[in-house]
């Protein structure tokens, strides 16, 4: 670990009160080393990792990381905080922060070394040790293993594998399993003879977004406490690195199962048929002796997974899009979740397929839905033929979009066997034209259908078959006969008289439309609300031949979800004293994220400062959305931005249109910036090359939250 923390990546006296500001004087000397090139990019990776899950842990520690394609090689910075800074742990403040960067390509042995070090942060006396450390450079070399001042299990435990530079997950999780395959044999076959007890066996599986810190400290808060309570606990990290899979001896032996993971655990099926605890990452490393209380309680009940290879681990439910939530989640919280699923995977063949259909109406004209089969016809000299081509394969496209919705919604409800009953479903929808009410219809009763199914009782002679035959062959019957004979005939009338409302819209009712879409496109940039108004304007132009009002509304929701980027980049451009410097960097940035429709071009600012942002963004995006409405604008595309102006109807009003909007954000904005009154105080320096803007007032005590 030489390389990656020395003396001039260490401050023993940071003074930052925020986890942004302490990120953020860390990563300046990252950035003075050569390690980082770009230090707002870097800090943007560092509080997207941030905003899926708080990087704080108790007992003081805060572990901010990421994985960016700003960093040169793996490094380490740490910092010591007298007053301590809130990184969303439970007991409050962390007193020991470390940023820990590695880049997106980061080998092995690097990423083992960095789950070398989150293993000896479960060690209090490492942590103490540096708590007391009284230079920069005794610090380094405590972190880097060169002192024997932490304690010597650690030292053992996570210098074996720093100093053979395994790949991660290899040295620790296989020499475990190793051993405890050893330990396993006699017993699993002798477990009944009549012998003396052996000790309760827990398999368990860690796993976080990154795969960097969070993984490496669950198992090994798992194994201490196993190890506490006379629990053979053996532990699969599925870290960045990759994994090294438990012997399926161990599996077959253990009593119980943890599953502590905010990522889709990598091959489930093995630990079906087990109690099962199914919870987050970070509860694993707060309280592991609780869930290790709570496997034993299942297995003394007799409480094993009755779901099949692949579904959901018991009675928690927890679904791919579930995982990295918290237990005890409304049922509305999690029907967001699902349903968010389905759009997420949709997303991309809308905007392949529109896309693709735009460009052919580009180049051969609105009458190209008219033209024959390529397959039949297409000469390679002729545009029209190519535009055919490129419309027709959008077409394909487009016939994908109710399937994989409907079947990427019962895949977030129930896993893998979600898939086949949601397909089915979907495309059911589409035969009997029940669009995407059909497709949200579907996929939600597939996944039910499933979940159903896996609840009932599976002797285990046939729970192999569960997944692969039985499970698709129910469902899809189940699925197939409440679409075509029950639900689908209601729902396909319920399309209907949506499609004949929109094609009715005219006047102040569509001006009115367009300023409601506007006002959720900019509610929160990209987020649930913002996907809801893009999946409701894209529905409508998911069809060949799409209505004038679809196109309308699909032009609306472009220009509004524009505004926000646009209205930040021009504001820092005329108004930069009310910015600080990061921002007006970011600002640059936005002028080409929200030319281009990306509306999470704003959300730095937003973070930073949402009380005035957001409403000024929101107010804009209904100018914008109303005027578009108004002028008639059409558009065919489902995205692009101003690089597919010339497929817009009216696109000189479109553009104003959107210079409204933008202005009016712009405004207010300025305004509201300029009636606050300035705050000083800010902490933005603490490394080499830190320094403040004298010209940039910041908040100082309050936390940014994610928009």
């Amino acid at each position: 670990m030489s390389d990656m923390i020395t003396a001039d990546l260490v401050d023993l006296d940071l003074s930052a009160d925020t986890k942004e500001a302490a990120a953020r004087a860390l990563a300046e000397r990252m950035v003075a080393l050569g390690r980082v090139t770009d230090l707002e990019g870097f800090l943007a990776d560092v509080a997207a990792r941030e905003a899926q899950m708080p990087t704080g842990l108790d007992g003081g520690i805060g572990i901010p990381h990421c994985r960016s394609e700003h960093v040169t090689e793996p490094t380490l910075a740490f910092g010591r905080s007298a007053a301590g800074v809130d990184f969303g742990a439970a007991d409050g403040p962390a007193d020991l922060i470390f940023l820990i960067a590695a880049p997106a390509g980061a080998d092995d042995a690097h990423l083992t070394i960095l789950s070398s070090l989150a293993r000896q942060l479960m060690n209090a006396e490492f942590t103490a040790a540096l708590r007391s450390a009284g230079d920069a450079a005794a610090a380094a070399a405590l972190i880097r293993g060169e002192e024997p001042a932490p304690a010597e299990d650690a030292a053992e435990e996570t210098g074996s594998t720093a100093d053979t530079g395994g790949t991660a997950g290899t040295a620790d999780t296989g020499a475990v399993s190793a051993a405890a395959s050893a330990e396993t044999a006699p017993g699993s076959t002798g477990q009944d003879s009549g012998g003396p007890a052996r000790p309760f066996r827990i398999v368990a599986v860690t796993s976080c977004p990154t795969g960097i810190a969070h993984t490496y400290m669950a198992a090994e808060s798992l194994e201490n406490a196993g190890r506490e309570e006379g629990v053979e606990v053996v532990v699969e990290t599925q870290g960045s690195a990759g994994f090294t899979r438990l012997d399926p001896a161990v599996i077959a032996a253990a009593d119980g199962v943890i599953l502590a993971h905010d990522v889709a655990v990598r091959e489930k099926d093995r630990f079906a048929g087990k109690p099962t605890v199914d919870t987050g990452v970070k509860a694993a490393i707060n309280r592991p002796g609780e869930l290790i209380g709570e496997v034993r309680d299942k297995a003394a009940r007799g409480e094993v997974t009755a779901a099949a290879a692949d579904g959901p681990a018991g009675s928690g439910g927890a679904t791919p899009v579930e995982r990295g939530g918290e237990s005890g989640e409304g049922y509305g919280t999690k029907l967001r979740k699902w349903l968010m699923s389905g759009v997420s995977y949709m997303v991309p063949f809308v905007a392949a397929g529109g896309l693709l259909i735009a460009l052919g109406f580009a180049i051969g004209g609105y009458e190209i839905n008219k033209a024959p089969s390529v397959m039949d016809h297409f000469v390679w000299t002729q545009a029209d033929s190519w535009a055919a081509l490129l419309f027709q394969i959008g077409g394909v496209a487009f016939a994908f979009l109710v399937p994989v919705l409907a079947g990427y919604i019962a895949y977030g409800m129930a896993d893998r066997p979600g898939l086949v009953p949601g397909f089915v479903g979907g495309s059911i929808a589409l035969t009997i034209n029940a669009g995407f009410l059909g497709g949200l219809a579907a996929g939600l009763i597939s996944g039910a259908v499933v979940l159903a199914i896996q609840r009932v009782p599976i002797p285990k002679a046939l729970r192999g078959i569960m997944p692969v035959v039985v499970i698709p062959l129910v469902s899809a019957a189940v699925v197939g006969f409440l679409m075509f004979v029950v639900i689908g005939k209601p729902i396909a009338s319920a399309q209907e008289g949506m499609t004949d409302w929109l094609n009715g819209l005219s006047g102040a009712n569509a001006v009115l439309l367009g300023a409601l879409l506007g006002l959720m496109m900019c509610f929160d940039l990209g987020g649930p609300v913002n996907k809801v108004a893009y999946t409701f304007a894209t529905a409508g132009i998911a069809v060949a031949s799409p209505s004038d009002s679809a196109m309308k509304i699909m032009a609306a929701v472009m220009a509004a979800g524009m505004v926000p980027p646009l209205a930040m980049a021009l504001a820092t451009t005329v108004r930069g004293r009310l910015f600080n410097a990061a921002e007006r960097e970011n600002g640059k940035a936005a002028w080409v994220l929200g030319a281009s429709f990306i509306s999470e071009g704003a959300i730095p600012f937003a973070a930073a400062d949402p009380l005035r942002v957001i409403p000024s963004s929101m107010v804009g995006g209904a100018v914008t959305g109303a005027l578009s409405m108004a002028f008639g604008a059409t558009l065919r595309a489902p995205h692009g931005g101003i690089f597919v102006v010339p497929l817009i109807g009216n696109p000189l009003l479109y553009l104003v249109a959107i210079a409204a909007g933008v202005c009016v954000t712009t405004a207010l904005v300025i305004v509201l910036k300029g009636l606050r009154k300035p705050v000083t105080g800010t902490s933005t320096q603490g490394g080499p090359g830190g320094g403040t803007d004298p010209s940039a007032p910041t908040p100082g005590a309050k936390q940014p939250v994610a928009a």
